[in-house]
């Protein structure tokens, strides 16, 4: 009770810098580099699939749309990020309000649920393809697949504002620099005065709720599949193609989240290689995804080829 009064004499920051690469001074258009390709690749790739699923009325398919909407989400992060990264490195322009920080933080923590859920919608989709292929119309329609959908934003939306509204009423009163460049929920929460406990245990909480009972949902639903198609000695290399697609997808994110997580943590890392690999984490996949369904997707592919082709 007695901290009450004190708090109301406290100043929080409402605007902050960020420090994640001063510390390379001219070398940071080197960073520049990076980022720029990272971007094009992305924005090109993405868009590129997203037209030919929508363009081509022979992928209006559950599976096809769900790819697509998976690349719309993986170029949505660039997007919003690499444009700020891009002034933040070059023209120094590093600085942001409290109110853009935390909407920042809201769209990178959405996505990056968003990712996850569209895994376990494509595993859901899998799941019924191989072991329910006579009632799959009838589990993937619109009306049926909201059921599975509608849960899944509900929950991650709810986590994430949770994430979101209690960093917002931290008080930072410390320092203003955020040691990152960009608003990444502990970067800017470790700023704060007082207990920030809640914070840590809300951030745990979003991550067990949402990364960890996807992963399980996924490996459940791709261990029923292997075992119904070894069973039922179907044709494993057609019937699980696309399942090792989606594996593919999902490992190569699961490498990129655990080396950021460990990269942020060594101490040896100068700091701005702990950043840069911390940040490469959501902006590689975004990369990555589209070329892998692309080449890995026979559909996909051969209407790429044909669409490319023409274009001579």
């Amino acid at each position: 009770m007695r901290m009450e009064p004190l708090k109301e004499n406290i100043s929080s920051h409402k605007y902050f810098m960020f420090s994640g690469f001063s510390e390379l001074g001219t070398r940071k258009s080197f960073i520049s580099i990076s980022f720029l390709i990272l971007f094009l690749v992305s924005l090109f790739a993405n868009s590129l699939l997203i037209y030919v699923v929508i363009s081509k009325r022979s992928l209006h398919s559950p599976m096809y749309i769900l790819i697509a909407c998976m690349s719309f989400v993986d170029m949505s992060l660039p997007l919003i990020l690499i444009p700020n990264l891009l002034l933040n490195v070059l023209f120094n322009l590093n600085g942001i309000s409290l109110s853009g920080c935390l909407v920042q933080m809201f769209l990178i923590h959405i996505l990056g649920a968003s990712q996850s859920a569209l895994l376990v919608w494509m595993s859901l989709d899998r799941y019924f393809a191989i072991c329910r292929p006579l009632s799959y119309h009838e589990h993937m329609s619109l009306s049926r697949f909201l059921k599975f959908v509608i849960p899944v934003l509900i929950r991650d939306v709810i986590m994430v504002s949770a994430v979101v509204i209690l960093a917002g009423k931290v008080l930072y009163c410390f320092r203003n620099v955020i040691n990152h460049c960009i608003c990444e929920h502990m970067a800017l929460v470790e700023l704060g005065c007082g207990s920030t406990a809640i914070n840590s245990l809300v951030g745990l909480l979003g991550v067990f709720v949402v990364t960890v009972v996807d992963f399980l949902c996924i490996t459940t639903s791709y261990i029923i599949i292997f075992h119904s198609v070894l069973r039922s000695g179907k044709s494993s290399a057609k019937a699980l193609h696309t399942c090792i697609t989606h594996i593919i997808v999902m490992i190569i994110s699961l490498i990129f989240v655990l080396t950021a997580f460990l990269a942020y943590r060594m101490t040896s890392l100068p700091n701005a290689g702990r950043v840069f690999v911390s940040t490469m984490y959501m902006f590689l996949p975004s990369c990555i995804n589209p070329i892998i369904y692309g080449v890995r997707t026979t559909e996909i592919r051969q209407n790429i080829l044909k669409m490319l082709s023409s274009c001579r």
